[in-house]
């Protein structure tokens, strides 16, 4: 959420520019009619992803980090075709023995990671769409670190919401000079084999991953709930990639507060029992409030775990997910750079 003069004087480019260049590239939906107003744009053929959205299709700068080096190229790449945008949907888990992105006997190394098809390559059918949603559907075959093959549905909605829409999703009222966008992506998926899925065998988690424009400012936040760490275990899982160093990552208040600034590689997560249906981040050079709000069932505890490993407790894993892109190396660029906000 921002205002229309914050947002015009903090744009490295526009949302305009960011829908020419993807009109270029692939066939998109709009969501939104109000040329002055909120838009969202989707690719079907990109999984049906929200590439990125305004709160000001005339003026305004687009949300989503958009990988337009790639997306020009038209080229795939070996392991994974990061093309950005700020919803796309992904199926852990990622790692382990029951990971879908190694194949059975591999070792978890880079080298043989490898994004199925139906999350990276494949294009999605339209069901139904106008001004307001599309509607999308995807039939596929997957199969895990086990040899478990899953046959599977994927059905998936982007819904462009109004004010009043955002407003009790939230809980809160917005006053009269924020200017919003808001979408729902709402996302299921079905067994369509002849044998049941369980967890001796593995199972499939959706997986929402949205990639976001990062500044030298931005923090990521996420409330957790309090309590013991014999009750409810760590507040924060930062060993994806090591420890996350102090000035990059406070805890205040049953709040971490995360860089989100695209120079250092980190990434941390939160169990079930410390999530809330709740992250989001902010950018006041900016006066930018990005929020995602997902489902948290209670006394829900089995999340897939996708630690590159032979588990003990596959799921024992994360809800949810911030990922601040940077340096792999010393001689390595960042990717984006960019930051995620991720939930399953």
């Amino acid at each position: 959420m921002t205002t229309r003069q914050e947002q015009a004087a903090g744009s490295a480019g526009t949302f305009l520019e960011d829908r020419a260049f993807l009109e270029e590239h692939t066939d998109v939906v709009v969501l939104g009619n109000d040329p002055d107003g909120p838009q969202v744009i989707v690719a079907p053929a990109w999984q049906g992803r929200v590439m990125t959205s305004t709160a000001d299709a005339a003026t305004g700068m687009g949300y989503g980090w958009l990988n337009k080096s790639l997306i020009a190229s038209g080229e795939h790449q070996p392991h994974i075709n990061a093309l950005g945008g700020e919803d796309r949907f992904w199926l852990g888990p990622e790692g382990g023995q029951f990971s879908i992105f190694f194949a059975p006997g591999d070792p978890f190394d880079l080298d043989y990671w490898q994004t199925p098809p139906l999350i990276d390559t494949d294009a999605y059918a339209i069901l139904s769409r106008d001004a307001q949603h599309v509607t999308f559907r995807h039939d596929s075959q997957v199969t895990n670190y086990t040899g478990t093959v899953f046959d599977l549905r994927v059905d998936r909605v982007i819904r462009l919401l109004d004010q009043a829409q955002l407003q009790q999703t939230l809980g809160v009222e917005l006053g009269s000079s924020v200017q919003m966008v808001a979408y729902k992506s709402n996302n299921t998926i079905t067994n369509t084999g002849t044998t049941a899925w369980n967890k001796d065998t593995g199972l499939l988690s959706i997986w929402i991953l949205g990639m976001f424009q990062h500044s030298p400012v931005t923090t990521v936040v996420i409330p957790y709930r309090n309590g013991s760490v014999e009750d409810l275990g760590p507040i924060v899982n930062d060993a994806y990639f090591g420890a996350v160093p102090d000035d990059r990552l406070l805890t205040q208040d049953n709040t971490l507060f995360f860089k989100g600034d695209g120079q250092y590689r980190s990434k941390i997560g939160l169990t079930p029992k410390r999530a809330t249906p709740v992250i989001g981040s902010y950018d006041p050079s900016r006066s930018l409030l990005t929020v995602v709000h997902y489902t948290l069932p209670d006394g829900i505890t089995d999340y897939v775990n996708s630690m590159w490993e032979l588990q003990d407790a596959p799921y024992a894993g994360d809800v949810l997910n911030s990922y601040n892109d940077g340096p792999p190396d010393a001689t390595t660029p960042p990717l984006g750079p960019f930051y995620e906000l991720e939930t399953s």
